[in-house]
């Protein structure tokens, strides 16, 4: 059963029972993206999504300026004590900022697909540029076809392409649409945040999930992740691309409950 929240100043949902898993999805989507994979989850978690600031049911709350520390600060408001929380894409850049804002509100930190920096640059693998100013200029004459674009690239690659961006494209169309500034700031926050100096204080247990096909998150960089990372550890989905848990939802299921229940076996010994 699932209950809608709204005493907060941003809207979240939660359902099931069990280990408190919170979910945060990328650039231009909303917690649509996770409604066919949460069923996977409701057996042992009790699951929460939240929309980014600016996105599906909280469109209208854009705060200002528009940044991953604001971003932060707003989800910070509304996540239940001592959960996991998992970001996917942009998400998993708010997650990581979280994670340094506030650990002792988590028990663990899951990545899906995201990375401390987006842009491709001297040395670090990435998105190109030119692509993301490509998408900027785009946003500008039709978002819903900048939508799809950004859909495909996410998709490219794994064996159900087509079958992953109707799914997501059917579940995110469930909620409102986002807010103009939202995403024109966000694609500003892809290709200008920088975490990769921060990310080795986050102390807490951490997982870092990765598609080998994925072309937003290069496999190239995760030698590098690791590197300014060493406590996280990663996993990779070798058919998997940018949504694993459309594509490979058991898969990636399964891998969030052994992270989460290795977690609350250690606390408990």
């Amino acid at each position: 059963m699932e209950s809608l929240h709204t005493n907060g100043a941003l809207v979240t949902r939660t359902e099931g029972t069990g280990i408190d898993v919170v979910f945060l999805h990328g650039w231009g989507m909303n917690s649509g993206a996770f409604t066919s994979f949460i069923p996977y989850l409701s057996d042992n978690f009790r699951v929460t999504t939240i929309d980014l600031p600016g996105f599906g049911e909280n469109a209208s709350v854009v705060p200002s300026p528009y940044n991953v520390d604001s971003l932060a600060r707003a989800i910070v408001e509304v996540l239940p004590e001592q959960c996991v929380l998992v970001g996917w894409s942009l998400g998993g850049l708010v997650a990581q900022k979280v994670a340094l804002m506030v650990p002792e509100k988590l028990t663990g930190l899951v990545t899906i697909a995201s990375t401390p920096r987006f842009i491709a640059g001297p040395g670090w693998p990435g998105i190109a540029a030119d692509l993301l100013k490509m998408f900027e200029t785009q946003l500008e004459k039709n978002f819903q076809k900048t939508l799809e674009r950004f859909l495909a690239i996410q998709a490219m690659g794994s064996d159900t392409a087509k079958h992953d961006i109707k799914t997501i494209r059917q579940q995110v169309t469930q909620y409102p649409d986002p807010a103009e500034e939202a995403l024109k700031k966000g694609l500003r926050i892809l290709s200008t945040e920088d975490l990769r100096q921060d990310v080795g204080r986050i102390a807490i247990p951490t997982l870092r999930l990765y598609g080998r096909l994925d072309s937003l998150v290069p496999t190239s960089g995760i030698d590098q992740i690791c590197e300014l990372h060493p406590q996280s550890d990663a996993v990779v989905l070798p058919h998997a691309s940018h949504a694993p848990f459309i594509s490979h939802p058991q898969q990636t299921a399964d891998i969030l409950f052994r992270f989460a229940a290795n977690i609350y076996q250690q606390k408990a010994s």
